[in-house]
Formats: C-alpha cells, sequence, structure tokens
C-alpha cells in the first residue's frame, strides 16, 4: 500500500486523491475556462502516488503528457462539513505535488462529457514530495510555486493566486465528500502547464516546501 511521509517520522496510508481544477485563473484562461465557476473536483486513486527517486513513465496510450505543479495538503483526521475556521484541525502538513495529465485523453473525454478518471489517475500520474507539518509552515496561501524542466522555467506563480484558498477549499471538499487520514487535496496549478517527454529532467518548488527532481523515463 502506497505511504507518504510527514516528517518527523509519521506516516499515513494513503487514501483517495482528491484533485482541484481551474483554481487559479491564469490557469483556468489558458484550458479555455472563466475562472468563474466552482472549482472542479476530480479523483485518482492511491495507485497514482509516485514518491520522488522513482521514474516517471509515460503511457504508450498517449502522446501528449502535461505537467502541473501543484501545493499537496494531507489530512490527518476524520472531517466532514468542515467549517472554514476549523480547518487547521483536520490539515497534517503539506508537500509538492505533480499532477500529471494526459492531456489529448482528458480532451476527448471533455468532448465526449466523460469523466477524466484515466487522464487524470493513471499510474504514476501524482509524484509528490515528503509532506511538511504543518505547525512549521508560516502562511500556506502565499507561497510561492514553481516548475522547470531541463532548467527552464515553465510554470511560476504564488498560492496566493487561487481563487479558493485553503480553506475554502476545505470547507467546498468535504461538504461533498468525507476526509480522512491520509486523504491528499491537490490545490491547482498556476499557468504554464505544458507537455513533457522522454529524458525531461522536472524540478518543482514551492517556498517553505522545499523542491523535488524526477527524471522522465
Amino acid at each position: 500500500m502506497a505511504s507518504v511521509i510527514l516528517i518527523p517520522d509519521k506516516k499515513y496510508n494513503v487514501g483517495k486523491i482528491i484533485g482541484v481544477g481551474q483554481n487559479y485563473a491564469q490557469h483556468a484562461a489558458e484550458m479555455g475556462g472563466s475562472g468563474k465557476n466552482p472549482p472542479v473536483l476530480f479523483l485518482k486513486p492511491p495507485t497514482a502516488i509516485l514518491a520522488e527517486g522513482q521514474p516517471i513513465k509515460l503511457p504508450g496510450y498517449s502522446n501528449n503528457v502535461h505537467h502541473e505543479v501543484e501545493l499537496a495538503l494531507l489530512i490527518g483526521r476524520t472531517g466532514k462539513d468542515i467549517a472554514a475556521g476549523d480547518w487547521r484541525q483536520y490539515l497534517a502538513g503539506a508537500g509538492i505535488a505533480l499532477d500529471l495529465t494526459l492531456r489529448d485523453l482528458q480532451r476527448l473525454a471533455k468532448d465526449r462529457g466523460e469523466p477524466w478518471s484515466v487522464s487524470k489517475g493513471f499510474d504514476g500520474a501524482c509524484p509528490v514530495s515528503a509532506f511538511t507539518p504543518l505547525e512549521q509552515i508560516k502562511d500556506l496561501n502565499n507561497l510561492r510555486i514553481e516548475l522547470e524542466v531541463n532548467h527552464l522555467p515553465r510554470q511560476s506563480g504564488s498560492t496566493a493566486e487561487m481563487i479558493y484558498p485553503v480553506d475554502r477549499l476545505i470547507t467546498y471538499i468535504s461538504a461533498y465528500f468525507t476526509l480522512e487520514a491520509g486523504d491528499i487535496i491537490l490545490t491547482g496549478t498556476p499557468a504554464g502547464v505544458g507537455q513533457i517527454v522522454s529524458g525531461d529532467l522536472l524540478l518543482a518548488r514551492i517556498e517553505a516546501l522545499g523542491e523535488i527532481k524526477f527524471n522522465v523515463a
């Protein structure tokens, strides 16, 4: 069973991974959205988790795999209908994640009105860092977030640009899904998403959380 590590030395079995789409206005615009609607929610299975040190493997059934760097939130206890002022009681920590997306299959699913399960949830679709305890992070809603591919900048922004900040996201999501220890929330990505290919080196960093590197096999 996949696990993530919360520094220092506490492990959680990964539950559901809840993705949030179009939570940054500029990214919503580059994907053809307005950024004015409630965020899109989708799920990734635990088998999507990929730990640092393991290579990203591009599936043979897609010709257009995109990177999306995201602030990841690790749930530490069960909660439902969580009030905005209570979110800290349910959050164990935060980390860096890549929401890998099969853009060609996602666009096909959109055209057909089908779910994004394959395009977002394939094996290895969620490379993720270790998690930093919440008490070590000053402000989750004001962190620089960046991604480089082969040492060239691709994405750059701040979590201050999120349409739904962390407290509102947790309230919104917990109205639909009971959150449990080990669940991970991916909070959306800034503009600049793009294709990755075999041989690429991805470096993602978020202020106060460090950085992660992944090679594309």
